[in-house]
């Protein structure tokens, strides 16, 4: 079996490789295959990005959908600049402390062909980019919280300053060896704390700082527009996830695949928790928009845990999550908030349910299955893993707790307010709403020949449906 390289302090870029003379990639002969798995893992990770857009998209009004697909490639952007620029020097640089590191890698500076921070086997600049892409991924996340009325230049600002402030730290605290969480240690392995938790806290507090939607009693406020582009989203985001939790080994160990085994057998069981919930309170009805928030409920309480657990523990996991997640629909009333997309509840509440049963259901012959690691939990007798996972929940939700447009705006729409030619859907969708008819009379017609003002729409119309629901 090969050995796995050492970090040369000497050479902390990897070996020179500008004369010609240096090999950087023989130190992993033989490993290859450990690198080639992370970097796959990386690429169907990215899916996740547009997977978000399709989501949001679908499950907002069809005249705000079209921001949200175009945010989702602008913070993939954004971040990727953050990123490159000192988010991952912040988040892994080895000469951290225990909250935040330094900029020894400002500028991606050394970050080359040495192995990484957190896998001798996986050279720097893979470990890198796949951890860019979980940062992306968070970012977009908090976005959600401006649904249907926030700014997007405000937000991409917030989004990099956030990531700056929030997410780099976090990973720090919970990923980097020198982190507090890590050497706790609290078990997180893809995400429960940094992603989720952080994400759903930021996104609540972002909706109370924007404030409430505006609206006049349209019938599809609060209904997705959408459920083809939301159920879209949704299987590009559950492929994702394989790249998500399959890839956080850092190995293309056994561990590894057991991880993604968890990830879609906690997605699955999500899927069943919530249509459950649906099928008791709608007394026999189903809803698609619901079956897709499971299958979100489901691979967020698994994050934390996908290493860690057996497939049994997987499944409990993901129903347990969906089922607490899709009894919370009043959530938003409870707290007298509009956090439209429910961000918090499916990934700040979903983040906290996972790693807390993390500690419960963590087991070390499901860790060791990568040769290395022992993480026993409550199901190997150490009850003292919950109380450090409630010491990651409480910290990470405390850390982490002119944005808006026009109220003209918002009525009209952040598309329109926004682009110059462009909208979701066919141009002359108003002319085919409730038959050409406004109040009975046909609309306007601007000089295209186009409707310039349409009636109720199709999903207006088909509110109460069982596949449209409120999201």
């Amino acid at each position: 079996m090969a050995q796995a390289p050492k970090f040369d302090p000497e050479h902390p870029w990897g070996g020179d490789s500008s004369s010609g003379l240096v090999d950087v990639n023989a130190q992993y002969a033989g490993l290859e295959y450990h690198y080639t798995y992370l970097i796959f893992c990386g690429f169907i990770v990215w899916i996740i990005i547009p997977g978000i857009g399709l989501m949001y998209g679908g499950l907002a009004r069809r005249k705000s959908s079209l921001s949200l697909l175009f945010q989702s490639l602008l913070v993939a952007s954004v971040t990727t600049f953050q990123w490159m620029f000192w988010g991952y020097s912040l988040a892994y640089s080895r000469t951290a402390n225990a909250f935040i590191g330094d900029l020894a890698n400002f500028g991606m500076r050394n970050v080359q062909a040495a192995p990484s921070p957190s896998s001798a086997v996986i050279p720097e600049i893979v470990f890198c980019l796949y951890q860019m892409l979980f940062c992306a991924c968070t970012v977009q996340i908090v976005i959600g919280g401006s649904f249907e009325r926030g700014r997007i230049v405000p937000s991409l600002v917030f989004g990099f300053f956030w990531a700056t402030i929030v997410y780099c730290p976090i990973a720090c605290w919970t990923w980097n060896s020198n982190g507090w969480l890590y050497k706790l240690p609290s078990l997180d392995f893809a995400g429960g704390g940094p992603v989720h938790i952080a994400s759903g806290w930021a996104a609540l507090a972002y909706a109370v700082v924007l404030g409430k939607r505006k609206h006049q009693g349209e019938k599809s406020h609060g209904k997705p527009h959408n459920t083809t582009l939301v159920f879209l989203g949704t299987t590009l985001i559950w492929f994702g996830w394989f790249g998500f939790n399959g890839g956080s080994a850092l190995n293309a160990s056994v561990r590894a695949m057991y991880a993604a085994f968890n990830t879609n057998t906690a997605a699955s069981f999500g899927v069943l928790g919530w249509v459950m919930v649906d099928y008791i309170r709608s007394r026999g009805r189903f809803s698609v928009v619901g079956a897709c928030e499971g299958a979100i409920a489901g691979l967020v309480g698994i994050t934390p845990a996908a290493g860690y657990v057996n497939c049994w523990s997987a499944a409990l996991i993901g129903f347990i999550t969906a089922v607490v997640c899709a009894s919370l629909q009043d959530l938003n009333e409870w707290l007298n908030i509009d956090e439209g997309l429910y961000v918090f509840k499916l990934h700040g509440v979903g983040g906290m349910i996972g790693s807390f049963l993390t500690g419960i259901f963590a087991d070390q012959a499901i860790s060791f299955l990568d040769g290395s690691s022992l993480a026993p939990g409550g199901w190997n007798g150490n009850g003292a893993q919950v109380g450090r996972q409630f010491a990651e929940i409480g910290a990470i939700s405390s850390y982490s707790m002119h944005l808006r447009v026009s109220d003209e705006a918002e009525m009209m729409g952040l598309d329109l307010d926004q682009f110059f030619d462009e909208q979701i859907g066919e141009a002359d969708w108003g002319m085919f709403s409730n038959g050409g008819h406004v109040n009975g009379e046909l609309p306007a017609l601007t000089g295209d020949g186009l409707a310039s003002s349409g009636g109720s729409s199709s999903v207006e119309r088909d509110a109460g449906r069982p596949d449209t629901k409120e999201a």
